[in-house]
């Protein structure tokens, strides 16, 4: 379960929102309010608030949202109850709420609105408020046997382990077939399902390459330093004229045009290259008096 926070000033706004009927709103949690609409409710903010006239940033707007699978088999007074236990973490007991539970989406979650100053006029203090919602999402979860955000973390990196493995095998495979050119490459990885998507900017400069697969869409760079531009450029440019690259290109086709490498890219393939060839001079031995 994740939960978000901080600190607002558009009160009415912000309820209307979590009231919002085309999100399939319904209140699950009212704490020291009476009023049915947004308006009431407000006023009743209001009249604490003014307790305090020069806090400006007067209410404090959270999102709790369990994981999909939780989601759907909560009941909105089990969502009520969620909401109760996380004011509780956050040290709200003393603060008119609502909180309202939104399925307009497959990711059930729940909009609370908390006044932030107290039935006794305290002002709540909103230091690090996002983070302190994330602790208090996550012990609110582990107390009612929901899923923990590290838990989902886990399984995410573990997906994620074995999709950017089975990237690099396909990345792999291709080169073996020595690719001539970048859209020879980014056609062979099409044909196996993975998408090489260059990432060209305004100024008609290539800056790299973002691979999308499986629904994860990523860098070149973090599916494996291999297949980052500075590494993919110099291997191709090989293939293509059998000797190995000894100066940056000043610009490479992609998608069948011309573009300009970024300058960033071009320090790291200049690089490369030297890199390569203190390899060279260090596996052959040239160059060096014995």
């Amino acid at each position: 379960m994740i939960g978000k926070g901080h600190a607002i000033s558009s009160t009415k706004a912000s309820i209307s929102y979590g009231w919002n009927q085309e999100k399939e709103a319904e209140v699950v949690l009212k704490e020291y309010l009476a009023g049915d609409t947004p308006t009431e409710i407000t006023e009743e903010f209001q009249i604490i608030q003014s307790q305090n006239a020069r806090c400006i940033n007067n209410t404090l707007s959270f999102v709790v949202s369990p994981t999909i699978e939780d989601g759907k088999s909560l009941s909105p007074e089990e969502l009520g109850e969620l909401a109760k236990k996380f004011l509780k973490e956050m040290h709200l007991q003393n603060h008119q709420a609502i909180g309202f539970v939104h399925r307009d989406k497959a990711h059930t979650h729940v909009h609370i609105y908390a006044n932030r100053i107290s039935l006794s006029g305290e002002v709540y203090k909103d230091n690090f408020i996002g983070k302190r919602s994330q602790l208090a999402a996550d012990h609110v979860a582990k107390e009612l046997g929901l899923t923990r955000v590290r838990e989902v973390q886990y399984e995410k990196l573990q997906e994620l382990k074995e999709i950017r493995q089975e990237i690099k095998t396909i990345h792999d495979r291709v080169l073996q077939t020595r690719p001539k050119s970048l859209d020879e490459y980014i056609s062979k990885m099409k044909a196996h399902k993975v998408e090489v998507i260059p990432t060209i900017n305004k100024s008609n400069q290539l800056q790299g390459f973002r691979v999308a697969y499986k629904g994860t869409n990523l860098k070149a760079s973090e599916v494996d330093r291999s297949m980052s531009g500075n590494r993919l450029i110099p291997q191709i440019s090989q293939n293509r004229s059998f000797t190995r690259l000894k100066e940056v290109p000043k610009n490479v086709f992609v998608l069948n045009k011309a573009v300009q490498l970024s300058n960033n890219l071009a320090t790291k393939i200049a690089k490369e290259l030297v890199t390569g060839a203190i390899k060279i001079i260090r596996d052959t031995g040239i160059g060096m008096g014995y």
